[in-house]
């Protein structure tokens, strides 16, 4: 080969190389940009407006070949897909991409990011997804028992070779990744699904009996001491009232009780855990979090999935998992706003994988995007059959969309409040720029079309105040009132214009001045429809 063209081959070889590597500064990543935690993707902050997939969905390439137009068409900029560990190693050793592979292009092809699933040991609690030559070696994988020593469809997390084989695997599919997706399509990875011990609170299998006898690991004793005045308190009540000690077996430590068992599996579930997401961030270190499935009032330890990321344990997972970036709730109990309190304690960024696909998820994720600075939002089943351009998930996205520069800009600054707003919700008040605002569901209005219904749907907004006297509104089903904090004026105003963003940029459309915004006394938008204002007050 003559020395030009040598030379050619080989510059082209290192451009496509370094095309296909990806840049370690530019790596999708979680910063903390004042009081908020963004993810940065490409360098800006990024905001999943996703959709989780059902469980079989992804595990065919043809089956999801008529799901993504759908998805695209719903305004989605991020689908959350599950990788199956039988599917990518069906033999030890071997693995198999194709699905990955698949994911990556298509994601590609509809201008999309993909959240992955690692269906590991464990998905809703069970090992349902572990490859057959691991279900079918117990004495090598074994397995929880319950009290009665009766094994569950649930992999042990005291046995060293359940976690080898599922941290190699892990790894395997990060090391992919880097090699693979040089344009970051991924841009985080959650660590197995919905850990939970069933149907006790704790495994009794001999490794965990041998455990449990043990001396509480010195690095959550270390981490109780350091963090005793920020502990959860749910928790730190049980290490109180056995005298706060800080030695001494898992029964001396926080007594004999279940929720003592609950402790102890939190403990090995969440260093488990780590392991892994530690083995896959050796190889690519894409942001990594981990998921629980709610628990319900007054169920015991053991009657719920136990010992997951829950509220009451985050602790334990904080000090057992510290290469896992976030501790993430699924939604399907009540009482949306209860739960999101919990999972911000402690400044643990808000990232929803997984909500019921229900009436209001539109409004959800208006209200936690606005008030918790939510990194992600994401119905469950996505692709299920009510998925139409003009759902009511699709209509958010797409202002959500429009908006989200200017939530990057002025999240960190303090300058957005979110609100939800449901038929026996008091009103909710805040104050932004120079204004204390009031916001209630618009079927508050008696003459609204929908003030008379027996259910309303619930309503909910985002503001964002780009000046002290200028803010854009987002939303659907409310009605915005202001009054200036300055005692002795009232609130004006000089403009309320509906419109859209393109390419950043505002453009305006109707003027709202008369009835829209009932002649200067509020901002409105009906239930039912979507829309961004933007408004200008003045004070007189």
């Amino acid at each position: 080969m003559q020395p030009k063209l040598l030379l050619l081959c080989l510059m082209l070889a290192l451009a496509f190389a370094a095309r296909a590597q990806p840049v370690a500064g530019s790596l999708p990543r979680l910063v903390k940009t004042g009081p908020s935690t963004q993810l940065l993707v490409d360098g800006k902050p990024y905001f999943v407006l996703g959709g989780e997939l059902g469980n079989s969905t992804a595990s065919s390439t043809a089956y999801m070949q008529p799901v993504w137009p759908k998805l695209k068409a719903m305004h989605l900029n991020t689908v959350i897909a599950p990788v199956y560990w039988e599917l990518l190693e069906p033999q030890e050793g071997k693995f198999d991409f194709a699905l990955v592979d698949d994911l990556l292009r298509d994601a590609r092809k509809h201008q999309m990011k993909l959240v992955l699933l690692w269906f590991g040991a464990w998905k809703n609690s069970m090992s349902c997804y572990a490859p057959a030559w691991v279900k079918t070696d117990l004495k090598r994988f074994p397995r929880v028992q319950d009290e009665q020593g009766v094994p569950q469809e649930i992999m042990t997390p005291f046995e060293p070779r359940n976690l080898e084989a599922d941290r190699k695997a892990f790894g395997q599919l990060m090391q992919h990744l880097k090699a693979t997706d040089g344009q970051h399509t991924v841009i985080t990875v959650q660590v197995e699904n919905e850990i939970g011990m069933l149907p006790t609170a704790r495994s009794y299998d001999a490794q965990a009996n041998a455990a449990f006898r043990q001396p509480v690991p010195a690095a959550l004793l270390t981490y109780l001491q350091r963090e005793k005045k920020s502990l959860k308190p749910e928790f730190a009540a049980i290490w109180q009232r056995q005298g706060a000690k800080t030695k001494g077996t898992w029964e001396e430590v926080f007594g004999k009780s279940l929720a003592t068992d609950e402790i102890f599996m939190a403990w090995y579930f969440a260093a488990y855990t780590n392991a892994v997401a530690a083995a896959g961030k050796a190889s690519y270190p894409l942001p990594m979090y981990v998921n629980a499935a709610l628990n319900r009032s007054g169920v015991a330890p053991g009657k719920y999935p136990s010992a997951g990321p829950l509220p009451h344990v985050m602790d334990v997972w904080l000090a057992a998992a510290p290469s896992l970036d976030l501790l993430a709730p699924d939604f399907y109990n009540p009482d949306f706003q209860h739960w999101c309190d919990l999972y911000t304690r402690g400044g643990n960024p808000l990232f929803i994988p997984e909500h019921r696909f229900e009436d209001g998820v539109d409004a959800k994720a208006f209200f936690a995007l606005g008030h918790y600075n939510c990194l992600a939002f994401s119905p469950f089943a996505i692709e299920g059959s009510d998925t139409l351009k003009a759902a009511p998930i699709g209509r958010a996205y797409d202002l959500l969309q429009q908006v989200s520069p200017l939530l990057g800009q002025y999240q960190p600054a303090g300058q957005v409040r979110g609100f939800l707003l449901q038929k026996d919700s008091a009103a909710s008040s805040f104050t932004l720029g120079n204004y204390r605002f009031t916001a209630k569901h618009e079927f508050t209005l008696g003459w609204s079309l929908g003030a008379k219904k027996a259910t309303w749907n619930p309503g909910g907004g985002l503001i964002i105040a780009v000046a002290p006297d200028e803010f854009y509104v987002v939303g659907t089903g409310l009605v915005l009132t202001a009054e200036p904090t300055a005692k002795g004026q009232r609130a004006g105003y000089i403009s309320v214009d509906e419109g859209h963003f393109e390419n950043e940029k505002w453009v305006p459309g109707r003027r709202m001045n008369g009835d829209q915004d009932h002649q200067g006394r509020h901002v409105r938008v009906p239930g039912g429809e979507y829309a961004i204002q933007h408004v200008k007050l003045y004070t007189y």
